[in-house]
């Protein structure tokens, strides 16, 4: 549970920290802001102050989900696998009661598009919702977060212990924190493993270091990976290293929800009553610059929009907090769009907005027609390449083929096997397999024509697989029946 900070506490320490901000904020992307006291002057480093509110409690409620999601899923299991297994040894994608593989890649590319068109329309919607309530560098960073504030203290403790010269206790909390991010980080990496390779037993093997050598090498490289970022790194890889800050701006407009400061009702910013500085003309900000303390990446809003904002709504959380306080009404910092700020009605419906919809709903429809109507059934067709064909004494051509019969269906299923193509072609040998759900057979085959129906010395012919009992489910192929050169 957040404590809740007396005012005057709030407005002492923000006393030490003051700076001037800009009397007015302006309702555009800012380039650079100017240094904020939440910034260490050496380190860069941000010293968050944990808050409250509405919107924080829906962001962890989210944020405790996804995580529970993503450590949670490789310890299911759908039968006698995990409910989501990527077995490249196998070539085999496990998805809850669906099986992928390499040649459904085409619908991993779909599925990409498709998401980057859905994030398209939230951000012309609502601007970075997504990197402030759903990103996994935010995700993994804000409870990188919590357990800083919970092992080292609150800001003020923070700051000042950084300051001071290096005492025992400060150590010792530190080494904690950094043991807790650590175990954190392996974790990580062995769940994100363990989308790979069965994780009941990755972990025995990890904690014997009897591992796969990879194994261990990624284990290893997503935790340091996750450590630096979420520890160290944070609010730099939003800044810098995430293209989506850079090309957001090309997505807003005037109708976009957005974190604003509403510079008509707070300016000119007053101090708190106890200063004796409050003035009629004061507007509703008293500058106690809670917004800035609470801010992830450190930017102070009443700036106006920045690149930097990931709109977690920590400033607006904290805003309310003082306005409940002071006895004003909310909404000094809110989600409101350009428009409203300036007094004017706010279009949901813009060409923007309806190309991505279209789009999206478009991709969407094709791509659930396409899952309906694919055929659980792949068939690879391999001629013999050690002999081209054999000739028999009474006259009859041989081809051989290696056939590779995959069942993408959650049921087993028997096959019968047809050929066509060439006037009395024939079958060697079995003509129906029985394949289990998700399983893989291999076998060869022979077909035989007489040489006499061979007009050329390549003729196309078709191996057609059939389900026993379900004829919807076909596979046509293709392939190639060879003899001798015509005179």
């Amino acid at each position: 549970m957040t404590q809740r900070i007396p005012l005057h506490n709030l407005t002492a320490e923000a006393a030490v920290e003051h700076h001037s901000p800009s009397s007015d904020a302006s309702r555009h992307y800012a380039s650079s802001n100017p240094p904020s006291p939440n910034k260490s002057p050496t380190l860069g480093h941000i010293y968050v102050r944990e808050i409250g509110g509405f919107f924080q409690r829906i962001r962890r409620r989210s944020n405790w989900l996804l995580m529970a999601l993503y450590f949670g899923l490789p310890w299911f299991n759908w039968g006698d696998r995990p409910l989501v297994w990527f077995d490249l040894s196998a070539q085999e994608f496990h998805l809850f009661a669906a099986t992928f593989y390499p040649q459904d890649f085409i619908l991993l590319t779909w599925i990409l598009v498709l998401c980057a068109f859905g994030l398209f329309l939230i951000t012309v919607v609502a601007g970075r919702v997504w990197c402030g309530y759903s990103c996994p560098q935010s995700v993994w960073t804000f409870l990188f977060i919590w357990f800083e504030h919970r092992l080292e203290g609150p800001r003020h403790r923070r700051k000042r212990r950084d300051k001071a010269p290096r005492r025992l206790v400060t150590l010792w909390r530190k080494s904690l924190k950094h043991t807790a991010w650590l175990l954190i980080a392996l974790a990580t990496g062995i769940a994100f493993v363990g989308y790979f390779t069965p994780i009941r037993e990755l972990v025995v093997d990890v904690v014997s270091l009897t591992a796969h050598p990879w194994a261990l090498f990624w284990v290893g490289f997503f935790t340091v990976f996750t450590y630096l970022n979420a520890g160290w790194l944070r609010h730099q890889v939003c800044l810098h290293m995430c293209p989506y800050a850079r090309f957001q701006s090309a997505m807003f407009d005037a109708n976009t929800l957005i974190v604003s400061y509403d510079a008509v009702r707070g300016e000119p910013r007053r101090k708190h009553p106890q200063t004796g500085t409050e003035t009629s003309r004061a507007g509703d900000c008293i500058d106690c610059e809670l917004c800035v303390q609470v801010c992830p990446t450190g930017i102070d809003i009443r700036d106006g929009l920045q690149y930097e904002c990931i709109s977690c709504a920590a400033c607006i959380d904290a805003c309310d907090s003082v306005m409940t306080r002071i006895d004003k009404p909310l909404g000094l910092i809110r989600y409101t769009t350009e428009r409203a700020l300036e007094g004017q009605l706010t279009r949901f419906w813009r060409p923007q907005l309806l190309v991505y919809a279209v789009a999206l709903l478009s991709m969407v429809v094709l791509l659930v027609d396409f899952l309906n109507t694919r055929v659980p059934i792949d068939v690879d067709v391999v001629r013999d390449r050690q002999t081209l064909f054999e000739s028999t004494a009474e006259g009859r051509i041989i081809n051989y083929y290696n056939l590779t019969l995959r069942n993408q269906d959650s049921q087993t299923h028997r096959y019968a096997l047809s050929v066509s193509g060439l006037p009395g072609l024939r079958l060697q040998g079995m003509d129906t397999i029985e394949v289990g759900a998700n399983e893989t057979r291999s076998l060869r085959v022979a077909l035989t024509a007489d040489a006499a129906d061979l007009t050329q010395p390549s003729h196309p012919v078709e191996l057609r697989f059939i389900a026993l009992g379900d004829p919807s489910i076909i596979s046509a192929n293709e392939t190639r029946f060879l003899g001798p050169m015509v005179k």
